[in-house]
């Protein structure tokens, strides 16, 4: 019954870990969730009333069609032209998203025949790969190593294989590694694109979740990054505006209207009140983004620092709402957060599940309050005592 497509998506470890939680709760063992990289705050009471007034409007439930509003695609140009100093065109060259991962599941359809293919980072997000099975294209791993800062080495890729590729997805700062990229590397994919005539597909989602006073690039601020492709943006991350579902992507306007084509045929677009509060979070200033930035910092400390008192030394992530963490036993990771879970009853993700080169590492999300996370602290401390 099921489509043969479906048996590309590869969730098994994700599957493995969900049915051990499921398990443990039937238990009655407490668990302390580190694995779903979901915001636990709410967006700003100020975002929330825009929200509100604007769903009690009778006038907003019509259909909002695939283009959105040209209030929000505004919004979108002006914030990229203030946080980047990148100029679009809100006309062609922006499209509101019900989230990035609606965007990054449907640019393969829009982009991808049977048989093409991409290059997809490994370990990398999901979505990326599941969206290229779904499109029929065929995966080129594009490792990602501690060696490398967790960037591509462009210069190890062979030129024919190169030639074969027509789309390269990207992610800075990354999920799962938390790796961040400079402009110089993206001024290196440009090159690489123009080379190899590739469409790149670059995910920010994390951009302003970045710590210690670094900001996160753009791809687009590399030169002549617009002639080669797109980038995707979230509200959820900035504004914990996750299960809203808002995001846009913004660059290419080929792309971006193949992108559009496709959509128009598959929904009608997002909830007029969603893109008028999206609206209003982009145009006006939010003291609430900096206290989230904050408070992910805080978080990360406090796991780094705790780890570090039991000897798994973790290195200090500059952005992204994770810790991507050497397995700190002789075990591979699927064995280790499988074991973790059991007998501390803290669930991490095996990094092997974000790709074969993830292997040897734990994905760890920072989404729970500081007292649960001093919690874990403590259980994963005496966990480790028990390895020595």
């Amino acid at each position: 019954m099921r489509a043969q497509r479906l048996q590309g998506l590869g969730a098994s470890v994700f599957s493995k870990m969900d049915d051990l939680k499921n398990e443990l709760q039937e238990q009655g063992k407490s668990l302390i969730n580190l694995s779903i990289g979901s915001p636990d705050r709410a967006p700003s009471a100020e975002i929330r009333n825009v929200l509100g007034q604007a769903a009690l409007d009778g006038n907003q439930y019509g259909y909002t069609l695939t283009r959105g509003t040209k209030e929000f695609r505004e919004s979108c140009a002006k914030w990229y032209k203030n946080r980047f100093e990148v100029n679009l065109d809100p006309e062609h060259e922006v499209l509101p998203l019900m989230g990035s991962q609606d965007g990054l599941a449907h640019i393969f359809l829009a982009l991808i025949d049977p048989g093409d293919s991409a290059f997809i980072p490994d370990p990398g997000y999901p979505i990326y790969t599941a969206g290229l099975v779904i499109a029929g294209g065929e995966k080129i791993p594009l490792p990602l190593s501690a060696e490398n800062d967790f960037l591509p080495d462009l210069d190890a890729i062979d030129p024919d294989v190169a030639g074969t590729a027509k789309m390269m997805v990207l992610n800075y700062p990354n999920n799962p590694t938390a790796a961040v990229a400079p402009l110089e590397f993206f001024d290196e994919v440009v090159k690489f694109a123009k080379t190899y005539d590739l469409i790149v597909c670059h995910d920010v989602a994390y951009s302003e979740l970045a710590y210690d006073g670094y900001r996160p690039v753009s791809f687009l601020q590399a030169e002549g990054a617009k002639k080669v492709g797109v980038e995707f943006h979230s509200l959820s991350k900035t504004f914990n505006f996750a299960g809203a579902r808002l995001g846009f992507v913004v660059g290419n306007a080929e792309v971006i209207e193949a992108l559009c084509e496709l959509k128009s045929n598959i929904d009608y677009g997002i909830f007029a009140p969603v893109l008028k509060a999206g609206s209003y979070a982009l145009s006006v200033r939010q003291p609430q983004v900096e206290e989230t930035r904050q408070t992910y910092q805080k978080r990360r400390d406090i796991l780094i620092e705790g780890f570090a008192e039991a000897g798994w030394k973790i290195p200090a992530p500059k952005g992204s709402m994770f810790l991507w963490a050497p397995v700190p036993t002789h075990q591979d990771s699927l064995t280790f957060a499988t074991d973790l879970a059991r007998e501390a009853g803290v669930i991490v993700v095996p990094g092997v599940g974000f790709g074969d080169h993830g292997e040897g590492f734990v994905r760890i999300a920072l989404v729970q309050e500081e007292e649960i996370l001093r919690e874990a602290v403590t259980r994963v401390q005496e966990f480790l005592r028990t390895k020595d």
